[in-house]
Parts: structure tokens; C-alpha cells; sequence
């Protein structure tokens, strides 16, 4: 009998090193349609600021990561059904999304605007950004399920509000003029229209619009039960940001401090 027990520790031993083994291996999911933080690549590899971070958190980590793609209206969703363990694409930490996921602390916090061509009569306030009023009767396209169409309901009621599947096919639309403006982060804006062919008939309208709606920046969402994860990441994200290799990213992609305030 004792014999026995001796043995049946072992294989609990056995099977919780496995476990542990395993758990060091952790799927993270992006959209690949966001750029420049997320985008497949010509050799169809997943690239951008979202997946360079997730990689460069997962080595602090010493944990084995695999970047996945996924549509963004599955995300959530996904990350809940455990096709993924964290979601590195720009999703930013919302009230709404808390009370179905967790987040890591913010690894980056930029503004929305408003794009639209540089003859559109688009008024603003005394802040510099445009109102509702500015924005009557235009239709504004922003991508299903984020923090751009729930801040364009609330703040833009006169206007239709125009759903699309992606950035991408927005942006596609606002070039050819079958909507008016586009609502997005400004980077997201300033690669996927204002860098492009044509791009040059377009500009931002105001200084940009942060909080309420749009959150608190962009953290690696998890599920609420993966307490130990999302330290991790959070933990990670503060020694990359203290030993310059935020920095070393960061000035791959963009001018300044995407990590904002």
C-alpha cells in the first residue's frame, strides 16, 4: 500500500511538471489588418508594434509564444473559448471589456481623430476638435466592436455612423468617397489613408480625443482567471520600457512616445 502511494505521487508529480511545461507555452492572438500595429507581412508573417512587443514581453517572460491571427470580432470571444491565452491587438482597456476580460498594464495610450478630406466642412470647438454639430449629416466610418464606434455614437448622434469589418475596408471606402470621415487612432489613420496613394487629399481634423469611451490605453487582455499571466505581462512590460527595449521598438515604428502619459 505504501509502495503504492509513493507511486501515485509520482505520477501526480509527473503530470503537474507536465502541466507546468505547457502552460509556458502561450498563444497570442493579434488581427493583422491593423497597421502599423498589426499586419501580415509580404512572406506572410505577422508583423507590426503589437506583435514586436508581444515577442520582446514573452522573452522577459522566458515563455515559448506563438502569434496567432484572428478576426477581430472573434477576440473576445475566442480568448473565452481558450483558442488563445492573450490578445496583443491594440486592444485598449475599456470598462465594457472588464467585466469579460482582464488587461496587463497599458504598453501604449495614443489619441483617435477624425480623418477626412481637406475640403470638408467639418467644425470644431474651442478645444480644436470637432462636434457633433461639425459632423452632421456625415457618415462616419469606424471598425465593428471598438472603442471608435462607441465613442462616434455617443459623441456624433446627428451623424450615420458607417460599420465595417476592418480598418482596412474603411479607410478603402473614405478613399473612393462613399463615406465621409473615418474615426480611428491617429497612427492606424496616418498609415492605412494619409501615408497612401491619394493620401494627400486628406487630413485630421482637431488635436485628438482621449478618455471616457476610448479607455485607458492598450494593455494584453486575458482571461480574468489568468491572474498569474497577466502580471507577467504587466511586469514585463515595465522591465522592457526600463531597459530601452520599448524604446528600441518603439522608434521602429513611430516619432514619439507611443506610450503616451
Amino acid at each position: 500500500m505504501k509502495k503504492f502511494t509513493i507511486l501515485m505521487s509520482v505520477a501526480v508529480l509527473a503530470l503537474s511538471s507536465g502541466a507546468a511545461s505547457a502552460a509556458e507555452k502561450i498563444r497570442i492572438a493579434t488581427e493583422g489588418a491593423y497597421a502599423p500595429f498589426n499586419f501580415v507581412a509580404d512572406d506572410g508573417s505577422l508583423q507590426g508594434f503589437d506583435v514586436d512587443i508581444a515577442k520582446a514581453l514573452c522573452e522577459k517572460m522566458k515563455a515559448d509564444c506563438e502569434i496567432v491571427k484572428q478576426e477581430w470580432d472573434g477576440m473576445i470571444p475566442g480568448l473565452l473559448a481558450k483558442k488563445f491565452d492573450a490578445i496583443a491587438a491594440s486592444m485598449s482597456i475599456t470598462a465594457e471589456r472588464k467585466q469579460k476580460i482582464d488587461f496587463s498594464k497599458k504598453y501604449y495610450n495614443t489619441p483617435a481623430v477624425i480623418v477626412a478630406r481637406k475640403d470638408a466642412k467639418i467644425a470644431v470647438d474651442a478645444n480644436g476638435n470637432p462636434t457633433d454639430k461639425g459632423m452632421k449629416g456625415l457618415k462616419i466610418g469606424v471598425q465593428r466592436s471598438t472603442i471608435h464606434e462607441n465613442y462616434a455614437r455617443a459623441h456624433f448622434k446627428d451623424a450615420e455612423i458607417v460599420v465595417y469589418d476592418s480598418a482596412d475596408n474603411a479607410n478603402l471606402d473614405l478613399v473612393n468617397g462613399r463615406i465621409d470621415a473615418r474615426m480611428d487612432d491617429i497612427l492606424a489613420l496616418q498609415e492605412g489613408v494619409l501615408k497612401t496613394e491619394g493620401g494627400d487629399d486628406f487630413k485630421i481634423f482637431g488635436k485628438g480625443f482621449v478618455g471616457g469611451e476610448l479607455g485607458e490605453g492598450v494593455g494584453i487582455g486575458v482571461r480574468k482567471e489568468d491572474t498569474k499571466l497577466r502580471d507577467a505581462f504587466s511586469k514585463a512590460i515595465q522591465e522592457i520600457r526600463a531597459d530601452g527595449t520599448y524604446k528600441k521598438i518603439n522608434d521602429k515604428y513611430f516619432s514619439f512616445d507611443a506610450y503616451g502619459d
